[in-house]
């Protein structure tokens, strides 16, 4: 009886182990990529190109994962930052390409804790 516990501790041990950490499967140069064709509408408005809207369907298609969208709105907030976004086109963009983000995309938005 004693072999079967210790038996049943060990396997625990090895799956406890050997569990998977969550990673973020997509990397900041797709989300660069994604949102490349939208940068004018970003920064400038006017009209949402249709390759836009594709890259941003894409990227929400990419990022299921916690660490996924983790990822893909820390990169988004970088691009933000560094290429000035107007936050209302920002704000707008999801809704004009039919997706839902967990995230506002905006230099001050807190990647942790939307998510």
């Amino acid at each position: 009886m004693a072999s079967i516990k210790v038996t049943c501790v060990i396997l625990m041990c090895m799956v406890v182990v050997g569990a998977p950490i969550a990673q973020a499967t997509i990397t900041c140069g797709q989300v660069v990529s994604g949102i490349a064709p939208c940068l004018t509408y970003l920064q400038s408005g006017g009209a949402v190109p249709g390759t836009c809207c594709n890259g941003v369907k894409g990227l929400v298609a990419l990022a299921q994962s916690t660490a996924d969208k983790q990822t893909a709105c820390n990169c988004l907030k970088s691009v933000a930052a560094s290429t000035q976004f107007n936050p209302e086109n920002a704000a707008s963009l999801p809704g004009k390409c039919g997706v839902n983000l967990p995230y506002k995309i905006s230099t001050s938005t807190n990647c942790n804790t939307y998510l």
